[in-house]
């Protein structure tokens, strides 16, 4: 949908953060590239992106640790590219949880109370009452040493929450946790983050805490926004090869293409035509040019008799090269031949009978050209 500036303008005014056109230039590298984008109020959005892709920096310009080389940010409306941090009303909870080691729990929730000189007499009230948001009540009197990480975490969520901020910042404060834990605490931001209504802006480099925790999901590399979506779209339909590579667990095959009809695309690959839909935001896939097919790993279907994959278009012989158990799921690596000898990653599709196939077996593979996204290749999935 196409907005006037006015409507654009309006709609800055409603969101609780609004990013315009920021760039951030350090001699002749940029961190981050002409990023916009609005944060509704109350709403949970994820920048997600590999390591030195910009979404740290872009944090730390919302919080007020940097200025940009252009470009503004509001906060409630407000410009705040010359406000200091301290003077934003923002609560943030780092990787490094920076709780004072000296002091309770209880005293590292109130310390943000103290120091904007809330009434002595109502500090206690409010930091029992974060302790039993984060689940914490009876824990206000262990020191820091005596609590496990998850514990620890949980006291800066509060102590970050605790001043009633207008915005809250993560700056991937789960990635130093055992994955349980992780996984545990993802849900518990959602379920504090949804009871409270605060505006929080996440940062990660972890695709399923993006798919779990956010309303809205922004994808970076290189500096640049590739794709901002729902969790839901940006998984099905990802913008570009970089963005359907880098969520979830996606298999290319390459070639030039040999027809476009709308928005199916056929390409030719190791001698094959295969075919798939085009939805993207890249250049105009046209004849001749070069492409690349993504496929998700729970769309390829992998069977040992063909009866099985009757109902697909494209079916190929394969030979498992690996099988790997990961609990819930199976996920085998498969070299099919005829394909150019290229190895797909495919999660296991019998979760009742569990079948297990065993490197060296000789399978199938199969999938529909619905299953498969075509890019034009100028989008590298690397």
């Amino acid at each position: 949908m196409n907005l006037s500036n006015g409507a654009r303008e309006s709609a800055a005014a409603q969101a609780a953060v609004s990013v315009k056109n920021v760039s951030m230039r350090y001699d002749d590298f940029y961190a981050v590239r002409d990023a916009s984008f609005d944060v509704p109020k109350g709403k949970f959005l994820t920048i997600l992106g590999p390591s030195g892709s910009g979404k740290t920096t872009l944090l730390r310009l919302i919080a007020g640790f940097g200025k940009p080389t252009s470009g503004e940010i509001f906060i409630g409306g407000q410009p705040v590219s010359a406000v200091p941090p301290h003077k934003r009303v923002i609560g943030m909870v780092f990787q490094k949880l920076a709780l004072f080691p000296h002091m309770t729990a209880a005293q590292n929730v109130a310390f943000p109370l103290k120091m904007r000189r809330h009434d002595a007499r109502t500090i206690a009230d409010q930091v029992e009452r974060y302790l039993e948001l984060v689940k914490l009540g009876g824990f206000g009197s262990r020191r820091i040493h005596e609590m496990s990480g998850g514990q620890q975490q949980r006291v800066a969520i509060a102590r970050a929450l605790v001043f009633e901020p207008d915005l809250l910042l993560l700056d991937e404060p789960l990635a130093a946790l055992d994955v349980k834990l992780r996984e545990e605490m993802q849900l518990e931001f959602r379920r504090i983050q949804k009871e409270l209504g605060v505006t929080t802006i996440n940062v990660t480099h972890d695709q399923r805490e993006a798919m779990v925790v956010s309303d809205e999901v922004i994808v970076m590399n290189d500096g640049l926004i590739q794709q901002r979506a729902n969790p839901v779209a940006a998984y099905r339909t990802p913008q570009n090869a970089f963005v359907a590579n880098f969520i979830g667990v996606t298999n290319f095959l390459e070639g030039p293409a040999t027809s476009v009809s709308g928005n199916e695309v056929a390409f030719r690959c190791a001698g094959h035509e295969l075919s798939g839909i085009s939805v993207g935001s890249g250049p105009e896939i046209k004849a001749g040019m070069s492409c690349s097919g993504a496929i998700r790993a729970e769309q390829i279907r992998v069977a040992a008799a063909p009866e099985k994959l009757a109902d697909l278009t494209f079916r190929f012989p394969g030979e498992i090269i690996d099988a790997i158990f990961e609990g819930e799921r199976m996920v085998y690596e498969v070299n099919v031949a005829e394909l150019g000898g290229v190895s797909f990653r495919v999660f296991d599709h019998d979760p009742i009978g569990h079948t297990q196939f065993l490197p060296g077996e000789r399978v199938l593979v199969g999938w529909n050209p619905k299953d498969m996204h075509v890019f034009g290749n100028n989008h590298s999935p690397n």
